[in-house]
C-alpha cells in the first residue's frame, strides 16, 4: 500500500499570501472610500473649514427696492459679495447688475427662470441655464462661473448638467430666511450663532436682511470673521 504524503508550503509563502490578500482588500476599501468621498455630481454647501471666512450669497429675482441699500452698507464697510440673478430678471434690470459689477462684487446665475429644475426636462434646464449666463454675460462682459439652483432644488442630472456647462454649484449652510419675515433679530441670531468657517449664508434683497446687515457684519467681525465672495471661501 503506498502511503501519500501531503506537502504543504512553507512558512514564508504562506505569510506572502496572506500579506497579499490583505493589501488587495485594503487596496478595494480605499478605492470605494475615495469614489464615495470624492462623488462628482456634488454641490457645494460651504468653502474652506480652514479658514475664517464667511461668504454672503445674495439671490436676486425681486426686491429691487432694498438693494441700493445694501450695496450702500456693503460699501460702506468694504465688503464684496457674491450676488446670485435670475436671467429674466437681470434682463429688466441691467443696470442695476452692472453697477453691482462696477462695484466688485462676483456675479453668478440663478438660472433664467425661477422654477423648479426637476420638474423640468434635462434639455429645458440645460437651456435655462445657458440662456441665463448668456444674459448676465451680455450686461457684464464677463460669464459667471457660479450657479444657484432655483429653491436649492437639484438632482445629479442638474448639477452634473451645470458642471458641464462650466459652472460650480453653489447652495448654503447658513440661511437667513428672510423671505419669510422672520424679524431682523431671528436673521441676525440665525447667522451669528451659527456661523463657521467658510460657511456660505443665503440671503436675498429683503427689508429684514437690510436692517440686519449692519449689526451681523459688526457682530460677524468682532468674532474674526472676514465677510466675502463665494470664490473666496472656496480657495
Amino acid at each position: 500500500m503506498k502511503i501519500y504524503y501531503i506537502k504543504y508550503p512553507k512558512k514564508t509563502t504562506v505569510i506572502l499570501i496572506l500579506i497579499i490578500i490583505i493589501a488587495i482588500i485594503l487596496l478595494g476599501m480605499l478605492v470605494n472610500h475615495s469614489i464615495s468621498t470624492f462623488k462628482t455630481n456634488d454641490p457645494i454647501y460651504k468653502g474652506d473649514a480652514n479658514s475664517k471666512k464667511i461668504a454672503f450669497a445674495c439671490n436676486v429675482a425681486w426686491g429691487n427696492e432694498y438693494i441700493p441699500k445694501m450695496l450702500e452698507i456693503f460699501k460702506s464697510n468694504n465688503i464684496k459679495i457674491t450676488f446670485f440673478f435670475e436671467g429674466q430678471w437681470a434682463e429688466k434690470n441691467p443696470e442695476i447688475v452692472r453697477q453691482i459689477a462696477t462695484d466688485g462684487h462676483e456675479i453668478a446665475s440663478h438660472g433664467y427662470t425661477h422654477v423648479k429644475y426637476t420638474q423640468w426636462s434635462k434639455e429645458k434646464y440645460a437651456e435655462d441655464i445657458s440662456k441665463a449666463g448668456d444674459v448676465l454675460f451680455k450686461i457684464t462682459g464677463k460669464k459667471p462661473n457660479l450657479f444657484a439652483p432655483p429653491y436649492g432644488d437639484f438632482n445629479d442630472d442638474v448639477v452634473k448638467t451645470a458642471e458641464d456647462l462650466g459652472y460650480k454649484v453653489i447652495l448654503w449652510s447658513l440661511d437667513t430666511i428672510d423671505w419669510s419675515n422672520p424679524g431682523v433679530n431671528n436673521i441676525i441670531n440665525r447667522i451669528v450663532k451659527k456661523a463657521h468657517n467658510g460657511a456660505i449664508v443665503l440671503m436675498h434683497p429683503t427689508k429684514g436682511t437690510v436692517e440686519a446687515l449692519p449689526t451681523m457684519i459688526k457682530e460677524l467681525e468682532s468674532k474674526g470673521y472676514e465677510i466675502t465672495s463665494v470664490s473666496n471661501v472656496l480657495k
